[in-house]
């Protein structure tokens, strides 16, 4: 056997490797659909793929808005993600980033006055905080009393959403037309990692938040307790582990890095709450999960994906005047083909049929 096969086949037995490899074939297998989809359609699929990857990793200002696009995603990627890890499905990440977002604009506002080293951590503090409690209703609810967690955390979006829109019309709203509060002060703002991109050091805040999650899961017993959990709730309790704690303590910890991704958005984009501000990033976040396989690090290149296909996207849609509609299908063909690993085997068998076929003729 050649060494570069052995070398292949031995990268493919490590852990994630052989996940990579799949996804990446899914993805030239998407493109290569979408691209035909183009074809038909009467555009140029080399113009169109061209500005779909130099609009996300062309030029240094062209990748900083895909790390942008890909930083709240992160967030909201893995809240959903140690939702999973037990067995829970907290869609409520929306909700729970705008109680962050809002606790943020609030705390930084309020204590003006402090320094950049203890204000920037008191106002991430404060959105982590805010967004676990929010997580908690819908955790205890759960362990209480049964109520799904899929219901009340929707309703909880919606009540989140209205309520922190009710605060800041009443409270915190700056005069003026837009409803919002007033820009927070430099000391609480995060910074530019290159000049006007808005791209900040919140990505790296991120990857630390990825790190502490995966070390949380593979190597503290709270971890191990989640996943008990999550894979057998009546074997984890004859265990001595109680799941009723332990399905709290999941949606407190998910809660608060939804809550995180609100935090990034004040301190790092917006300089203030915003009404609305959110395009979707809590939903958006379930499809992270999904095609991270609700691993940490996959989280990280899920996020890197939706953020490259949306700023890439833009390009598509600007320079290669691809249609709004053609560029949504390319992009769920890409979605679609990751997240769902039958569709894989299924082409890959009538492969095989069609080839075993042509032998037998």
């Amino acid at each position: 056997m050649p060494e570069g096969v052995k070398v292949i086949n031995r990268l493919k037995n490590l852990s994630g490797i052989s996940d990579l490899i799949y996804s990446l074939i899914a993805i030239i297998i998407a493109l290569l659909i979408g691209a035909v989809l183009i074809f038909v359609s009467g555009y140029n699929v080399i113009d169109a793929y061209y500005n779909l990857f130099y609009g996300a990793f062309g030029n240094i200002y062209n990748l900083s808005q895909t790390l942008l696009k890909t930083t709240p995603l992160i967030f909201t990627g893995l809240a959903v993600a140690i939702g999973f890890k037990t067995g829970l499905f907290n869609i409520g990440g929306e909700g729970q980033l705008y109680w962050g977002a809002l606790a943020t604009a609030i705390v930084a506002l309020t204590f003006s006055n402090l320094n950049s080293f203890i204000l920037i951590p008191l106002s991430l503090l404060a959105g982590a905080l805010v967004g676990g409690i929010w997580g908690a209703i819908p955790g205890y609810l759960r362990a209480k009393t049964g109520a799904h967690e899929v219901i009340t955390t929707i309703m909880l979006n919606y009540i989140g959403i209205l309520a922190t829109t009710f605060l800041l019309k009443n409270y915190f709203k700056e005069p003026g037309p837009v409803d919002q509060t007033a820009l927070i002060p430099e000391a609480a703002r995060l910074t530019e990692l290159i000049p006007y991109t808005r791209l900040t050091w919140a990505i790296f805040l991120g990857v630390f938040v990825i790190i502490i999650i995966d070390l949380l899961f593979k190597k503290t017993s709270l971890g191990y307790d989640l996943q008990a959990v999550g894979e057998n709730p009546a074997a984890a309790e004859y265990a001595g582990i109680r799941p009723e704690k332990m399905i709290v303590f999941s949606m407190i910890i998910s809660g608060a890095v939804a809550g995180l991704a609100g935090s990034t958005m004040v301190m790092g984009v917006l300089h203030r709450f915003i009404t609305n501000f959110s395009p979707g990033y809590g939903f958006t976040g379930i499809a992270v999960a999904v095609l991270g396989r609700n691993k940490p690090w996959g989280v990280l290149l899920a996020a890197l994906l939706f953020g490259a296909l949306e700023a890439g996207g833009m390009s598509m849609q600007l320079f290669a005047k691809i249609p709004m509609d053609l560029m949504t299908i390319v992009q769920g063909l890409v979605i679609l083909f990751v997240a769902a690993p039958a569709l894989i085997q299924i082409l890959s068998e009538v492969f095989k049929k069609s080839r075993g076929g042509g032998y037998s003729e």
